[in-house]
């Protein structure tokens, strides 16, 4: 990883000698002991510039030999969690001594930057295998199957949390100014579970979870609020109910109930947050409310409820229409988490 070594002036000039006699960049390499490439780029200079000086640069010469900059590329690709300090100790064991400043603007040109690793749900072998299962069987499936799904979810809003984040322009030192900062207090001053579900035709109904949540409360949630959904979507005979597979939600009465009212169920495959568009929902919502920085639990509860019957039913319609890149995302993906 060290820098290349540099030919003398006196073996530039033979490989232009030579070329101009009329061998070809293999005989002029093999008989100097060059490499083809190196003797290509003397002749190009000469040509170009009629020199084979080293001719001035625009700024100081790069530290990390091209090699060096695969290698280091390489490892990070390898290995994501790989540091700059030990880039840097790599580096100096080759010869070449280097900052860390020096490797993260190295590893910027690559396109590559250091970054938060996002957290994402656990996935064993078996939830792998089941997502890809999930993607190939329903891939081809029409657009139609899809706008005849209704989607649910449950979701935590916090009245002073994550979801206030916001950006502010400021002066140097002046980050703890009042009006530079959002207030915060422990665990987030409190929060509210929702439950909610939305179609291709726009948002259902959303209430509030008041009491942890278990199977009979889930069945009698479903048992008020899935049908009016329904109807209030106006959704055509057969439509699919879709849900995760928490225990909670997959308890015996559930199921029963389900049964017995003839609704049919998406499969669903453990793990799936991505999958399930009513996330992207979820964020919007949360956006929305933080915007209007609610200073209580009941603000905060009915500024949910405003703002989700604001969503427009094109969101709804748009992110069912490209739900089969989500499909495809994951398959691409070998079943691993996507963005969503």
């Amino acid at each position: 990883m060290a820098k290349t070594r540099k030919l003398s002036k006196d073996t530039r000039n033979k490989i232009v000698d030579l070329h101009q006699a009329g061998k070809t960049e293999s005989a002029i390499g093999k008989q100097l002991g060059v490499k083809k490439s190196t003797v290509g780029a003397v002749i190009r200079k000469w040509k170009t510039y009629k020199t084979t000086d080293n001719l001035p640069r625009s700024g100081a010469p790069r530290k990390i030999s091209p090699r060096g900059v695969k290698t280091i590329t390489r490892t990070v690709s390898k290995n994501p969690r790989t540091t700059r300090g030990d880039l840097v100790n790599d580096l100096q064991r080759a010869g070449t001594k280097v900052t860390k400043a020096t490797i993260s603007n190295t590893l910027r040109r690559q396109g590559l930057k250091s970054c938060s690793a996002r957290r994402v749900p656990l996935l064993k072998p078996v939830h792998v295998q089941a997502r890809l299962k999930f993607a190939r069987e329903h891939l081809d499936d029409p657009e139609e199957d899809w706008e005849n799904v209704i989607w649910s979810d449950e979701t935590k809003i916090e009245l002073f949390g994550k979801n206030s984040t916001r950006c502010v322009w400021r002066r140097k030192n002046a980050e703890l100014h009042p009006q530079n900062t959002i207030p915060t207090v422990k665990h987030g001053g409190g929060n509210i579970m929702l439950w909610g579900c939305f179609s291709a035709k726009g948002p259902g109904r959303l209430i509030r979870v008041k009491e942890r949540m278990n199977g009979a409360m889930y069945h009698q949630i479903l048992s008020e609020n899935l049908l009016p959904s329904a109807r209030v979507l106006k959704m055509k005979c057969g439509w699919v109910f879709q849900h995760d597979n928490d225990p909670k939600l997959t308890a015996r009465v559930t199921k029963e109930w389900l049964r017995k009212k003839h609704f049919k169920v998406l499969e669903w495959p453990s793990q799936s947050p991505d999958l399930n568009p009513i996330e992207n929902l979820w964020r919007e919502l949360k956006v929305c409310v933080a915007q209007r920085q609610p200073q209580n639990i009941t603000a905060l509860e009915e500024i949910c409820m405003e703002e989700w019957a604001k969503i427009p039913a094109t969101v709804c319609e748009n992110l069912v229409k490209t739900y089969r890149k989500r499909l495809t995302s994951v398959i691409a993906n070998k079943g691993y988490i996507t963005k969503y």
